[in-house]
Order: structure tokens, then sequence, then C-alpha cells
């Protein structure tokens, strides 16, 4: 159930004192998650959202892009520098537009996935299968998206912040800490990582950063879902470049329709129309076309196991193995030859 504040009696909303207060106290309680197609997938679906997946892109081409359509939008990772450039901020947004201000620390990974999800065409919460080209919200999001509807960025950042629901999902991905390590100020040299998200809106196209004051205006008119991906690789270029000659570190994914559901609507219309086909060559494209689907299927719903595994192993604490395999070696006698073996390789690899 979402887990936002609830109006009282008299019809006031909770003060916004109240929620600044509870978002300061949480703000240290978001863990950093790795940035991997299947932990964004599953976040996704433990938030409550149905019909989306995320993948990641390898080469950044408008059109290798839109093998995955319908694309809703881009997550981009990238090591954060501050910006001498002035950006173009919407400060007249359309009043639809989801934009939320980053208040809590370690929460751009969510937040931008969110950013995606909160701008993305709808489905009638009454239909129980998603179109191909609409998702489902859920509860969580959608009184989200209700309850913040006026609030200003900054207010949504807090209010984001303080939903327990999304965040027991972003950090049901922490990874195991059986050791309590102190902790240290990040220190100016420290490499730090931040996720934006590209979006198309309204016939424009946004770049949405919650530590920019607003939403990027990168194209004011003219874009449209199916044109917004020749559109937005430039801009992604540029900011690569950018930082080209002295990083390397980025990574770029796709939040689009659930893969599976995809491809199975269109193997159900090529049978379709194989059943109303009498020319028996045209049916015999069509059996190929629907085999390759098939095919695609399979993998994606393999591919759907091998997340679900490595989420599990990323879970997992494997300390107690480690010590138990550890004390057996050691009553075999075989530990300190091993370590002596390690020392010796050590040595030989530094001269």
């Amino acid at each position: 159930h979402p887990s936002f504040p609830k109006t009282s009696a008299n019809n006031n909303i909770t003060p916004p004192s109240r929620i600044i207060r509870k978002t300061i106290m949480s703000s240290s309680d978001w863990c950093l998650i790795e940035s991997d197609p299947g932990v964004f997938t599953e976040l996704i679906q433990k938030i409550g959202v149905k019909g989306v997946q995320v993948e990641e892109i390898f080469a950044l081409d408008a059109q290798d892009l839109k093998r995955l359509a319908p694309v809703y939008g881009l997550i981009f990772l990238f090591k954060w520098q501050s910006e001498k450039k002035q950006r173009k901020i919407d400060h007249n947004p359309p009043n639809e537009l989801f934009f939320a201000k980053q208040v809590v620390t370690n929460a751009c990974a969510t937040q931008a996935i969110l950013s995606v999800l909160m701008n993305s065409p709808l489905k009638e919460e009454t239909s129980s299968v998603p179109g191909v080209s609409e998702i489902q919200l859920g509860d969580t999001l959608s009184s989200l998206k209700e309850f913040t509807q006026e609030f200003d960025p900054e207010l949504k950042g807090m209010t984001l912040g303080e939903s327990e629901s999304i965040r027991n999902a972003h950090n049901s991905f922490a990874r195991p800490e059986p050791f309590v390590m102190e902790r240290t100020h990040a220190k100016e040299d420290d490499e730090c990582f931040h996720f934006i998200a590209y979006i198309p809106f309204e016939g424009r196209l946004y770049e949405l950063d919650g530590l920019q004051p607003g939403p990027i205006l990168l194209e004011e008119n003219g874009v449209s879902t199916d044109n917004w991906l020749d559109k937005v690789v430039p801009h992604v270029q540029q900011r690569i470049q950018s930082y080209a000659s002295h990083e390397i570190k980025f990574n770029l994914m796709a939040v689009c329709h659930d893969r599976e559901q995809t491809l199975t609507q269109q193997r159900d219309d090529l049978v379709q129309k194989m059943q109303e086909t009498t020319d028996e060559s045209s049916k015999a494209v069509l059996e190929t076309e629907i085999h390759d689907i098939e095919t695609e299927i399979k993998q994606e719903q393999a591919k759907k196991r091998r997340w679900h595994q490595e989420n599990v192993r990323r879970r997992h604490n494997y300390v107690p193995f480690l010590i138990n395999l550890l004390k057996i070696l050691a009553s075999k006698g075989e530990l300190e030859p091993m370590i002596e073996q390690a020392k010796q390789k050590k040595e030989r690899s530094e001269q």
C-alpha cells in the first residue's frame, strides 16, 4: 500500500514542515544500488508498475534503440562533476510534467526511473492486460502522482523520500553488510556517479536531473513518440563527448515496454494474419517470422530467469559460507600453504 501523508479530518494535507523533518531523518536510509537492467526491472515491479522492463544499450544508435519500441525514456549514468555551462531550464513546463528535486542521498537511480515512469503514457487501471504502448503505474505511483500534483519540485522530492514503499523497494537491493564499517564523508577526488533521465513529453524533449533547479529543455517542439529517439541521440552523444577526453565510465539504459509482452502481441498478430491468408507463399513467409519471434520470446524468458537468479545472489550473504570454508581448510592443514602461495604470487607480480 502507498505510504504517503494522508489527509486529516478537516481535509488539510500533512504540513510540509513535517514532510521535511521526516525526509531529513530518513535521507541516510537509502542504499547505493547497482546500475543493472535486471535490478532496475525488478525494482520497477516491486514498486507495483506493470508492463515495463529496462534494457542496457551498448550502441548509441537510434535504429538500435527503435528495436525496443516503445521506449518510454532513457536513463544515463555518468561520473558527476560540476558544470560551468548554463543549461536551458524550462521555468514554465507543462503542468502535467512530473519533476522532483533530489533531496535524498543515494536516491538518484530510483528518481531517474520514476522520472520516466511518471511521465509515460498510462493504461486505464480497469484493464487487466496492459497495451503494447501503455503501462500501469500501480497504486503506489498513482497515489504519489495525485498527491504531489500541485507541489513544487523540492516538495515532490521530499515526499518521494518519505515514501516507505518506494524506499523499501529501493533498499531491497542493498548488498549484505555483515561488518559495520565506519562512515566517511566523500572527498573531493572521490568518484561520484549520478543518474539522469531523457523523456519526450507533449511535443518537447527533456532532460530530467534532480540536481538541477528544473527540467532541462533540449528540444522545444516537433518531438513525437515516433521521432524522439532520433532527436535524443545527439544530445546524449554531446554529453558523452564533453567528458570523452578524461572519462569513459558511462552507462545507458532504455525503459521500454515488457519485451515478452510486446513480442507475444506481435506473434499473435502474425498468427491471425496467417490464418486469414490463402496464399501459400505468404503463409511460408509468415511462418518463418512467427518462428523467429518465438525464438526471441524464449530468449526473453531465459533472460528474466537469469536476472532473477543474479538478484538472488546479490542479496545473499556469503560470509557464513566463507567462514566455514576457511575453518574446514584450516582443520585439514591446507589454509596456511594457500596463504603462502598467495603471498608469493603477489610478490612475483610486483617484481
